[in-house]
């Protein structure tokens, strides 16, 4: 597929933010992304006219009951039978933190055996509330999430979180079994790390919200179902990194740059 003829689905209800952000991300990789209310989606059901599905950042429908559940419900009742098909047709859909949590409501995520009916995972109430700030998350994926095929294995980014729900948890009384099950299926794709690139191993300033075994985003078994807490589209441009002005003057691309160029990648050379 020509790069100018791929085309990005970004769905964005009440409260969605960081929306404009990923526009701007595949635009500027020249792509078409369209930005179109959730509503809208309802109504036509052409999720299928597009090649990757985003759901972005923020606060949908104000986080009420817990954070996406109220859009996650109405997309499963709206549209569930054509996300479930955009999903088996091995298209990519990539959820960032309020997205995230949507896909894991849904039931795509972990989706260990398929599309669960019901959550089998959590993002939870973060274990220092709010957080707003920079962190480093790891690629820890051994391949199977291919649509990060073009970003090197052990590869730091760089990128702001901010959220109150994204402690990732799996259920207590299954909790190392899930975990290995994550590792054997090479589901684990971002891990929160130090500086020097070590685990966080659960530290507060580096893992922000205390999420089990250090986890920042996972894929589905299949590997083209990606959600992840942090917001790589806040570090794309280089202006937008923290520390450019000890160099004088900013990269023209930041650390983020590389997750969504290796998505428009896969997506050129699989379809």
């Amino acid at each position: 597929m020509k790069r100018e003829d791929i085309k990005v689905l970004l769905m964005r209800a009440p409260g969605t933010n960081c929306d404009l952000e990923t526009v701007r991300a595949f635009r500027d990789l020249g792509v078409q992304a369209d930005l179109v209310h959730v509503q809208k989606v309802f109504r036509d059901k052409n999720l299928l006219d597009y090649d990757i599905l985003v759901l972005p950042g923020g606060f949908s429908y104000g986080d009420y009951v817990r954070s996406g559940a109220i859009q996650a419900k109405e997309m499963e009742y709206r549209i569930g039978k054509e996300m479930v098909e955009f999903v088996d047709t091995g298209r990519p859909v990539i959820g960032i933190c309020n997205g995230f949590q949507v896909l894991v409501e849904t039931g795509f995520l972990p989706g260990f055996e398929g599309r669960s009916q019901y959550p089998e995972a959590a993002l939870a109430n973060s274990s220092h509330g709010y957080q707003n700030r920079w962190i480093r998350m790891k690629n820890v994926g051994k391949g199977n999430c291919t649509m990060l095929a073009h970003v090197p294995e052990d590869h730091v980014i760089s990128c702001p979180i901010a959220h109150g729900e994204g402690r990732f948890i799996l259920p207590s009384d299954r909790r190392e079994k899930l975990l290995q099950r994550l590792y054997d299926n090479d589901q684990i794709v971002w891990r929160y790390v130090k500086a020097d690139g070590s685990f966080a191993d659960g530290e507060w300033w580096d893992n922000p919200n205390g999420a089990f075994h250090d986890i920042a985003g996972i894929c589905n078994p299949e590997g083209n179902v990606l959600g992840l807490m942090p917001h790589p589209e806040r570090a794309y441009y280089g202006y937008l990194m923290p520390e450019w002005t000890k160099a004088g003057a900013p990269e023209t691309y930041g650390d983020g740059r590389v997750f969504f160029d290796s998505i428009v990648k896969y997506v050129e050379s699989k379809f």
